[in-house]
């Protein structure tokens, strides 16, 4: 059984615990921190989208600092995200009918409440990822209908790239909330790609340039990442140095550039809060990020008339 990496207090009781695995690595795949089972294969969800988006730059596609961030983003639909995509999709030619990831109402609330009719694929969180898999169809005369397939070059292309970048040769795989394929692999591989892409000196020419292309849209254009109040924006602001992606079901993934490190998070129960909390305790733990850093990005336990009723903390 993994361990409890965070508990959630209310006054002075434990009132929950979030157990899960976390794995940090070099680009040679050897650990240098583990916590729990890091050989047990995950779905990352979206915390891989910065791997995802390397084909795109390896295709040679024209495309601007921007746009390689939303093509990493889980971003929270508010206008200046929707209006991004359906620009890149403009200059692409296509429109939001295109997206092949559905209609989905803004993460943040303010946006969502802002909507005078339904969502469309614009808002959904992936759309950004989706336009990169368009641009890169786009730029090949490949097909666009039908890219998240998992026999579309597109993602045939994806899956090949997630394979060499996490050393695995062969992958589970399922369907991911946007539709396109999402493979298991364990937080050990996760956390050696990610170390790629905070040193990616040992990837062949092509790759390095493209894993520094999205290391430096990340940390240049972090809200595109995510959004107002989402801890990925609000780290990569507070810490530049620190490359930070979270996925579904309490999965989070990062890169440190200046120590060639990679991390990978998995939270058993799939709590979200637990996995930017057990983030946040490994990156002081590791000396990456500095403890009043931390303890300002921490999100506490609020009622419901937004007073501090506990905290999430990391056990260590």
């Amino acid at each position: 059984m993994n361990p409890v990496l965070v508990e959630i207090t209310r006054g002075d009781r434990v009132e929950s615990i979030h157990r899960g695995a976390i794995a940090v690595a070099d680009p040679s795949g050897a650990l240098v921190d583990t916590l729990g089972e890091v050989d047990r294969p995950v779905f990352p969800r979206s915390a891989v989208k910065p791997l995802q988006a390397l084909p795109l730059l390896e295709s040679g596609a024209p495309v601007t600092v921007a746009e390689i961030a939303l093509a990493c983003a889980s971003h929270s639909g508010e206008p200046r995200h929707v209006e991004a995509v359906a620009a890149w999709l403009a200059r692409l030619g296509l429109g939001p009918a295109d997206l092949e990831c559905g209609a989905q109402w803004p993460i943040n609330p303010q946006a969502a409440r802002a909507l005078s009719a339904s969502p469309s694929a614009l808002h959904n969180n992936c759309s950004g990822k989706h336009a990169g898999f368009l641009a890169t169809a786009r730029h090949f005369g490949e097909p666009t209908g039908g890219y998240i397939a998992p026999d579309h070059p597109v993602q045939r292309r994806v899956t090949a790239t997630l394979a060499e970048m996490t050393g695995m040769a062969r992958m589970e795989w399922g369907i991911d909330g946007c539709g396109i394929p999402t493979h298991a692999i364990p937080l050990a591989n996760l956390a050696r790609a990610m170390a790629h892409l905070a040193d990616p000196s040992t990837l062949p020419p092509q790759r390095a340039a493209a894993a520094r292309r999205v290391a430096a849209a990340m940390t240049a254009e972090p809200f595109l990442v995510a959004g107002t109040g989402r801890i990925c924006t609000d780290l990569m602001t507070a810490a530049p140095g620190i490359i930070a992606k979270g996925g579904a079901e309490g999965v989070y993934m990062a890169a440190l550039p200046a120590r060639g490190l990679g991390i990978a998070i998995k939270i058993d129960d799939g709590a979200g809060r637990a996995a930017e909390a057990a983030l946040l305790g490994i990156l002081t733990r590791l000396g990456a990020l500095d403890a009043e850093t931390a303890e300002r990005l921490r999100r506490p336990i609020l009622n419901v008339a937004g007073r501090v009723v506990g905290e999430v903390r990391d056990m260590w």
